[in-house]
């Protein structure tokens, strides 16, 4: 066996064009995300550094290994966190947080019950947070004491992992008022900025595969946001899946979407919201 040093600088064989076309299968049967030719290069990267880790040699066997009963299910969880975890930041595409401020001061309240805020596909936490925080300056600035709770599901345990530990680079918060950064986060003493507790409080974390969509115990939520997600599935399987959102929602419940990620969608029990710089919609009644 060579040294692990010069098997780490050993380049892998390129990707045949059948080795590429039984991932991207595995991947779409699995998770839905679909791969397209351009992002080869992108798979082939990943699969190769995860491949070094393991001595494996060729893309074949590495596949096997994944697919092989209980064993391949630990690996394959492992792989899915280095090809679904994107980078994000807080407060990404503020108009539709701007639009979340103006819907929420608007929501009338229902008896005694919280406001329910879903992010779908929350990755590594920020637009969950995003949320949080919007949903608690409304709360600051009418000057109440009206509960909320988010739910943040992502198909990652590592991103989920990342999301809880609520820990994160300035770079992030980038495009934060630097009001909001001082209220909401704390300045540990290696730079990273924490978020305060009473906010982390505010939301639950869940592993949730959005194929299984159907299975996810929520229901009557106020806000949903799916965001920078759809782009990743087929036209027909995105219609489905804000099929199933569409369900989930209260009467006059929102949904955010990512713009652009959806053309000619609609469903009968919801309206379009009358704003250029987003694309979202309000459940009937």
């Amino acid at each position: 066996m060579q040294p692990s040093g010069i098997w780490a600088l050993k380049p892998l064989a390129d990707m045949s064009s059948t080795e590429f076309r039984d991932w991207q299968a595995l991947l779409e049967e699995r998770t839905g995300v679909v791969l397209n030719e351009q992002r080869r290069s992108f798979l082939q990267t990943n699969l190769s550094a995860r491949m070094r880790e393991l001595d494996v040699a060729d893309y074949a066997s590495y596949f096997r290994q994944v697919t092989d009963g209980p064993r391949g299910a630990v690996e394959w969880s492992t792989l899915l966190d280095r090809l679904t975890v994107q980078e994000t930041r807080f407060f990404r595409h503020r108009p539709s947080f701007d639009l979340l401020q103006r819907y929420l001061r608007r929501r009338e309240p229902d008896g005694e019950r919280p406001w329910a805020l879903w992010s779908v596909g929350c990755s590594s936490g920020e637009e969950p947070y995003s949320m949080a925080i919007c949903a608690a300056e409304v709360v600051r600035m009418e000057g109440g004491e009206r509960p909320f709770g988010v739910t943040a599901t992502d198909i990652s345990l590592s991103a989920l992992g990342k999301a809880r530990d609520a820990l994160y680079s300035a770079r992030r918060l980038a495009q934060m008022d630097g009001e909001l950064s001082e209220r909401y986060f704390r300045i540990e003493q290696d730079g990273r900025f924490k978020v305060v507790p009473e906010l982390v409080a505010r939301i639950c974390f869940a592993k949730l595969n959005v194929l299984d969509l159907g299975k996810a115990p929520l229901d009557g939520m106020d806000v949903i946001f799916c965001q920078n997600l759809l782009i990743y599935f087929r036209r027909w399987r995105r219609r489905e899946i804000l099929n199933r959102l569409a369900e989930r929602l209260a009467p006059g419940g929102l949904l955010v979407v990512g713009v652009g990620e959806v053309v000619g969608w609609q469903h009968p029990d919801l309206e379009p919201v009358a704003d250029e710089q987003v694309l979202a919609f309000t459940r009937k009644g």
